[in-house]
Parts: structure tokens; sequence; C-alpha cells
């Protein structure tokens, strides 16, 4: 139904260090815009599912849901961010990476 609120299952942040290259040539990577920021702390809230790989830099980042989800990843580490989510990002080395957001939020 139209403005179900997402279960907790799906504010999950998902990594998957060191992913096959055959994998990142076929999610097209290399052409996804790039993204940087300096060392520090950012809070977000992600307003469309993002994946991203980074290229540089070390996070963790602490989740605002109920069961407060600590994650981290860094250089090589491939990362999806479920929509609807809100967090703080400590970025303890800098990051570089290649990232997109899902606009199809709804099902084809």
């Amino acid at each position: 139904m139209a403005g179900e609120e997402p279960s907790p299952e799906t504010l999950r942040i998902t990594v998957q260090s060191n992913p096959p290259q055959s994998q990142l040539d076929e999610l097209g990577i290399k052409s996804w815009p790039k993204w940087g920021c300096s060392p520090g702390k950012y809070n977000l809230k992600f307003d469309a599912k993002e994946t991203c790989y980074l290229l540089r830099g070390k996070v963790k980042v602490y989740t605002k849901n109920p069961e407060g989800q600590v994650v981290e990843f860094g250089a090589g580490d491939l990362v999806v961010i479920p929509k609807g989510i809100s967090c703080t990002w400590d970025v303890s080395i800098a990051v570089d990476k290649h990232y997109k957001f899902d606009s199809s939020s709804s099902s084809s």
C-alpha cells in the first residue's frame, strides 16, 4: 500500500567487501558520479536508496533506527544504504566514492 513505513529490517546498511571486478563492471561503477568528503561527522538522511563504492576512506556509520546499527566500511567496499535511513557518518579517513541513487523506489 502507498504510504507504508518501511519495516526495520529494510533499513539496514549492507556492505560487500572487495566485490569482484566483474560485478563492478556489470554495475557500471566507473560511469557513476564521484563524491568526496574530509574527515569529520556528518548527519545524513537518505531520501533514496544509494549504492556506493569507496575508492578510498574509512567510515563508521551510526544509524538512528531503533536497533541502532553501527556499520564500518572503507576503500574497496560496495555499500547499499536504504531509502529512509537517517544516520551519522564518522569519517576518519577522507572519503572518495562513486555513487548512484535509485530513483525507482516502487517496483515496476
